[in-house]
């Protein structure tokens, strides 16, 4: 059926103002204005880029009205001022998402009708930023949105990189890692601010001299010198004017071209500056195993943090007539230790360039920031090599070594002549190769800390921090993580969102715990059927465009079972995949069993260097060549590997997964916010005691969650009592079956070589403790597919997930980082004011 076309001319819809208008005709008035006058195109020639920019464009101008509004309202308002501070900032595509928070997503779907276009085919062509490598630049991206909707004046800082994260193509079953150019249309979302940028210095030494009234004074003399260029992008609360900052970093050469040296024939010399100075934030996360590596990845933590925080220094004095109350305009948070070199930089700028004596400078560096820990692993916590510290910020490391002799001295009042505690708690590693250890930094110069879930923040005080949380007790806090539903729910999956305000209403949009009251539904059979349908409608849609995507057909009838999250042996994707080996090994044996049809749904980017997660990539499409081609099973299992997993596509695949793999060793994943995803649009969890699991499952109830494994008490202890993986695998038969088949050579075309270094790995090691956990996994994998074929009973599950999982919204935790930590109010932004 062909779409009605309407053209609109310059002298239509004038009642109403195009740049900010909401009905229907001021968006296609607007549209075709920015199709003509920002692209110069007109719609029978316009490419889909052309048509994706002028949607951006007309949906970016309805909020810079309440951008500079916010701006205006929070300066005259002087108030005080969230500034997150990331590495990463995983923020997902813009036009869909503002659309929601505009409220204009319905009236932009009638235009787009209008005008005979496809609003769905428009937002295909939107590059997503690739600024994050997974869950901590999600969050980053979740906890902005939240704080607009929250009306908290906050502002996000992190790096412009040119590249983001590697783009994933899998060949023969590998990873190759292929550039990430997501600016190569230009980025309509972002402005420009080349007026607003900062210098930023690296290597060379310091001088030293004493002024006539006894006071030192340090100048640094740099080596180089880069500026630091912003560009802004505008995040919007849901349906309030609020509108908050992103500022992003760029790096440029002072002085980008050598005139003399191209003159004389050196014209690689003649663009050298602008070469090294653009490197650093040309690609998030540089491989740091080389020492170059280490140096470029120091170098961007130091840049952004910098420019930073002299931008923070500029908006204050611009309201402000000096810096003592910096710590009260502004609430620092140090998302993981990368920002944390922001210690040292404050005090340096604060001593060094205002001229500020050390102890109000410590007084007011130590109440501007807090840090958030994201990590148990302790090879995760940053450290970065003294030498290399000395040569590229050598007045930091003489600020970082009178800050740890002044710590130092109170740990030993405290701790007297505990030479072991001391030793832990210094910020510079003594054993091997000397280091700057970041997290203790973090530490010592926050005035709060906080973990991501209960049990990471309880093992935070147990385990890696236990130093600090008995030198402090009060400064560790926990602050479980949350996903915003506006992203999540709203926008990915609109059919159940509509299901949900039929009956519901739409207050849960802004306050997730209204999804309670769908618990009276949860045994409505008219209601429940409709659940079903909605889901499968999702369902069908993930299969029809996998099936575009990689040309394999999947039952939407079959349980989808998924898991999509970074490649890690520590996540465990490798005891999912040995699973499917055993499942497929029974319906070998007996392919009259009765088991639940499963699609079991693969996607993750393993770590460049990262060789055993390559490995395992690897494992997962060998075992899907076999299976998908196995006659006896086709109609019973099949596995998918979806290439290039990003927010994008994990807004198609949340929807329609039923069954959310959460399956990391207990006591190693932090938080984890994929689990609540899947859990906020229908999927049941299989899970260990890990990270948020914990908290998901005491939400949801016993009875709908799967749980398996065992807890993070019982790994240590099997740590402590010498683990022997051996054993496990002579005890079970399954495992040992599914092992020998794997090390047959039966998935890699008889070469037994191929994956001898995970097989060796696991019966001589598993740190990760998959054998441990393998035969609890199994059976309680034959509960789900028990279950998935119990319709009435899955369904029940599936709504009283959905009703209880308000807890994990964004929006509670970063109402407990204001009440908590930061200590901010909101501000509304309206006519008004605050």
């Amino acid at each position: 059926m062909t779409k009605k076309t309407v053209e609109v001319t310059p002298t239509n819809h004038l009642h109403e103002e195009v740049r900010v208008g909401m009905s229907k005709q001021a968006l296609i008035r607007a549209f075709y204005d920015n199709l003509f006058y920002v692209q110069g195109r007109f719609k029978d020639v316009a490419t889909p880029s052309d048509l994706y920019m002028a949607a951006a464009y007309t949906v970016r101008d309805r909020m810079l009205e309440r951008w500079i509004r916010s701006a205006q309202t929070y300066k005259k308002a002087q108030v005080r001022t969230v500034c997150y501070l990331s590495a990463e900032f995983l923020l997902g595509p813009h036009l869909g998402n503002n659309m929601v928070n505009l409220g204009i997503l319905d009236k932009a779907v009638q235009a787009a009708d209008e005008l005979g276009l496809d609003l769905q085919e428009i937002q295909e062509q939107e590059e997503e930023p690739g600024l994050g490598n997974g869950g901590l630049g999600r969050l980053a991206a979740c906890y902005l949105e939240s704080l607009a909707t929250l009306q908290i004046p906050a502002i996000g800082y992190g790096i412009r990189y040119e590249f983001g994260i590697f783009e994933q193509q899998i060949r023969d079953g590998w990873q190759v890692e292929v550039t990430d150019a997501w600016l190569r249309n230009g980025n309509p979302w972002e402005l420009f601010r080349p007026k607003l940028r900062f210098p930023v210095k690296f290597g060379g030494h310091t001088k030293h001299h004493t002024d006539e009234t006894g006071q030192l004074h340090v100048k640094w003399v740099p080596e180089l010198v880069v500026n630091g260029v912003a560009y802004d992008t505008p995040i919007l609360g849901y349906r309030v004017d609020n509108t908050n900052l992103l500022r992003l970093w760029k790096s440029e050469a002072c002085e980008s071209f050598d005139f003399n040296a191209f003159n004389t024939g050196d014209y690689y010399g003649a663009v050298n500056a602008k070469v090294i100075a653009e490197n650093i934030s040309k690609v998030l996360y540089p491989n740091d195993e080389p020492e170059v590596g280490k140096e470029l990845r120091l170098k961007q933590q130091y840049f952004f943090v910098s420019c930073s925080l002299q931008d923070m220094i500029r908006l204050h004095l611009g309201t402000a007539g000096s810096l003592d109350k910096f710590h009260e305009k502004f609430a620092a948070q140090l998302n993981d230790t990368h920002p944390a070199i922001a210690v040292v930089e404050l005090m340096r700028l604060f001593m060094d360039e205002h001229q500020m004596g050390w102890d109000r400078a410590w007084e007011i560096t130590r109440n501007t920031f807090a840090f958030t820990n994201h990590t148990l692993l302790p090879e995760a916590l940053e450290s970065w090599p003294l030498d290399l510290f000395e040569r590229l910020l050598p007045r930091h490391l003489e600020i970082i070594y009178e800050i740890n002799d002044r710590f130092l001295d109170e740990v030993r009042i405290r701790f007297m002549g505990d030479t072991a505690r001391i030793a832990r708690l210094s910020l510079i590693e003594e054993n091997g190769r000397r280091s700057v250890r970041m997290a203790n930094l973090a530490c010592v110069g926050s005035f709060a800390i906080n973990g991501v879930a209960e049990l990471h923040t309880e093992l935070l005080k147990t385990t890696i921090l236990k130093d600090f949380h008995d030198l402090w007790p009060d400064k560790i806090k926990n602050k479980t993580n949350g996903v915003t539903p506006r992203r999540f729910m709203v926008l990915s999956n609109p059919r159940l969102s509509r299901l949900l305000k039929k009956h519901i209403g739409d207050e849960w949009i802004k306050n997730l715990d209204q999804l309670r009251t769908l618990e009276g539904l949860a045994d409505d059979a008219g209601f429940v059927e409709r659940w079903r349908r909605t889901k499968m409608a999702a369902k069908m849609d993930l299969a029809v465009w996998l099936q575009g995507k990689l040309g394999m057909q999947i039952d939407p009838q079959s349980l989808f079972d998924v898991q999509v999250k970074r490649i890690h042996e520590y996540k465990r994707q490798h005891l999912n995949i040995l699973h499917v080996i055993t499942l497929y090994e029974g319906l070998k044996l007996n392919p009259n069993q009765e088991v639940a049809p499963r699609t079991f749904i693969f996607g993750g980017k393993a770590a460049p260097g990262y060789r055993m997660a390559k490995l395992i990539i690897k494992l997962i499409h060998s075992v899907a060549h076999v299976i998908n081609k196995d006659p006896a099973v086709k109609e019973l299992i099949k596995v998918v590997f979806l290439p290039d997993f990003s927010v994008k596509r994990g807004q198609r695949i949340y929807p329609a997964a039923d069954l959310s793999e959460q399956i990391s060793t207990a006591g190693m994943e932090a938080s984890g916010t994929g689990n609540m995803k899947f859990s906020m649009n229908g999927a049941l969890t299989i899970g260990t005691l890990d990270g948020a699991n914990i908290e998901i499952r005491k939400e949801v109830g016993e009875d709908n969650f799967f749980l398996f494994g065992l807890t993070a008490p019982e790994v240590k202890q099997r740590v402590l009592d010498g683990y022997r993986p051996g054993d496990y695998y002579q005890r079970c038969v399954e495992l040992k079956s599914a092992i020998d088949l794997l090390d047959s050579g039966y998935f890699s075309r008889g070469d037994k070589d191929l994956f001898r270094p995970l097989i060796d790995s696991l019966l001589q090691e598993d740190t990760y403790m998959l054998c441990a956990d393998f035969e609890s996994y199994k059976d309680t994998q034959v509960e789900v597919s028990n279950a998935y074929l119990d319709i009435k009973r899955w369904s029940r599950m599936s709504v009283l997930n959905v009703s209880r999982i308000g807890k994990f919204s964004s929006d509670r935790a970063i109402r407990e980082y204001c009440a908590d930590i930061w200590h901010i109010e909101p501000c509304r932004v309206g006519i008004d004011g605050c």
